[in-house]
């Protein structure tokens, strides 16, 4: 038992005397190889504050279209039809005006053959009365027939073409090129004039609509570009027009903004940034290059010697991906982007992208 005892306390004391160089050369930055990073550049650019704002992707030519006339549904396109401008999106069925189209064919036809009657009859009665072989009294009635059927023909030839218009509007055609996003009747349905029947949208006419507050619309202008995102994409638009009348109670005013044919789904939520200052010169890096601790915020700057040197700053107006820094920094400073989180003071770097 005694030499079980001096066993353990020779082992406490082998323990106790084990160096602690290595840790004291860690703490100091120099116990590390090279820590590999990725670097960037400090960029003098202009930048202004910018505000995030909610939007949504719309297209220019949506629309929910409806019948001109009654009748029974006896085809349609059916969701996700792509159709050009003209193409057939529904049709009625057209008996009932098919004859009455006969009727008024009819009645058109018939007073053509009173004109063809009465026209030369009136030229043969003004002959004879010239040579008072005919009643005066029965040519003014031949010519006053002549007129009423001139009259008749015309009324005839209008309602022809009524019924002509609505049989036409049995088929209801695209307005303009787009997909048929939705289906408002079904086959065999009884449907009223008015009655609304698809919807057609053309996904390739697009812009977002988005409201922004007084402070941004001040520093907006047509062709003005905005950055433009969500979780799943970025892009550019341009501001095609910022409508002149805000909300009296939230003081927002709308904003449209042009976007590329198919960089956005129609319906997609996104976010723009738009600016709430005129524009500045301004030392800026990367978001992903700032590290935040409860000290403050700073960046870590590599030395000709390879050498990480820790600069603090602090931030100012921001810019999409880049953000304003002032602190010991100049423009052209290589400054390390990934691999900074664990970074110690004078640890010597690996760049490994720049």
């Amino acid at each position: 038992m005694a030499a079980m005892k001096g066993l353990k306390t020779i082992r406490v004391m082998v323990w106790a005397c084990v160096p602690l160089l290595p840790l004291t050369v860690a703490a100091q930055g120099g116990g590390f190889g090279p820590a590999a990073v990725v670097v960037d550049r400090v960029r003098e650019t202009e930048l202004a504050p910018t505000i995030s704002i909610p939007g949504t992707v719309l297209s220019r030519f949506d629309s929910r279209l409806a019948s001109e006339v009654e009748g029974r549904v006896i085809w349609f396109a059916d969701v996700g039809t792509v159709v050009a401008k003209g193409d057939p999106l529904v049709r009625l069925e057209s008996t009932t005006l098919d004859i009455q189209r006969e009727e008024y064919q009819g009645l058109v036809e018939r007073e053509r053959a009173r004109l063809t009657f009465l026209e030369p009859e009136v030229v043969r009665l003004e002959t004879l009365a010239a040579q008072d072989n005919a009643a005066e009294s029965l040519l003014n009635q031949t010519q006053s027939n002549l007129e009423v059927a001139r009259g008749d023909l015309k009324v005839a030839n209008a309602r022809l073409r009524q019924i002509e218009d609505q049989i036409d509007k049995t088929t209801i055609p695209a307005p303009f090129d787009g997909i048929v996003s939705e289906r408002l009747v079904n086959l065999g349905e009884m449907i009223s004039r008015l009655d609304e029947v698809v919807r057609l949208v053309n996904p390739a006419a697009i812009e977002i609509t988005s409201r922004a507050p007084l402070n941004a619309v001040a520093f907006l202008e047509p062709a003005s570009e905005l950055a433009i995102y969500n979780e799943y994409r970025r892009g550019i638009g341009t501001v095609r027009t910022v409508v002149p009348f805000g909300d009296p109670e939230s003081h927002m005013f709308e904003l449209r903004v042009d976007v590329p044919a198919g960089s956005w789904i129609v319906g997609e939520s996104v976010r723009m940034d738009v600016p709430t200052a005129q524009p500045k010169q301004a030392l800026a890096v990367p978001r992903d290059a700032l590290v935040l601790r409860r000290e403050g915020t700073f960046v870590f700057r590599v030395n000709d010697e390879q050498v990480a040197e820790r600069v603090p700053v602090t931030t100012g107006a921001a810019d999409g991906d880049l953000i304003e820094v002032k602190g010991d920094l100049a423009a052209e400073d290589m400054i390390i982007v990934r691999g900074a989180e664990r970074l110690i003071e004078g640890q010597t770097v690996m760049v490994t992208g720049g």
